[in-house]
């Protein structure tokens, strides 16, 4: 069963939901997670201090609004945009993500949160 969550950028909070994944649920173990936020594009990454491994769905093809465990840096990204190796609308990421989640509420808000210093994940 999926698990609700929501996100806090600047005092707005973003519903989402993580997936029942081996790597998801080992996410959702770990909240609240409280992390500086680093952007790519129209994607915010950071740091979840949690190590695991790529697993079977682990891919490139992200969209806008899917939340993804980047491994090598340890880190969630949250896709809402293009990014700088995109070639169309969709998101690419640097390299392949493990698909953990999503978010529930309209991705687009992000956007308007680019510059934000923090990002908060809590279970709702």
């Amino acid at each position: 069963m999926n698990t609700k969550v929501k996100i806090i950028i600047e005092g707005k909070e973003i519903k989402a939901e993580f997936y029942d994944t081996e790597c998801a649920k080992k996410i959702v173990e770990a909240l609240p997670i409280e992390s500086k936020i680093n952007e790519w594009g129209d994607e915010f990454y950071f740091s979840i201090g949690l190590k695991m491994p790529l697993d079977s769905t682990a891919t490139t093809c992200v969209a806008v609004g899917d939340i993804g465990y980047w491994p090598p840096g340890e880190a969630l990204a949250i896709f809402f945009g293009k990014t700088p190796l995109s070639t169309g609308e969709d998101p690419v990421p640097a390299s392949e993500v493990n698909i953990v989640g999503r978010i529930i509420d309209d991705p687009a808000i992000l956007k308007t949160l680019k510059g934000a210093k923090k990002i908060k994940i809590e279970k709702e």
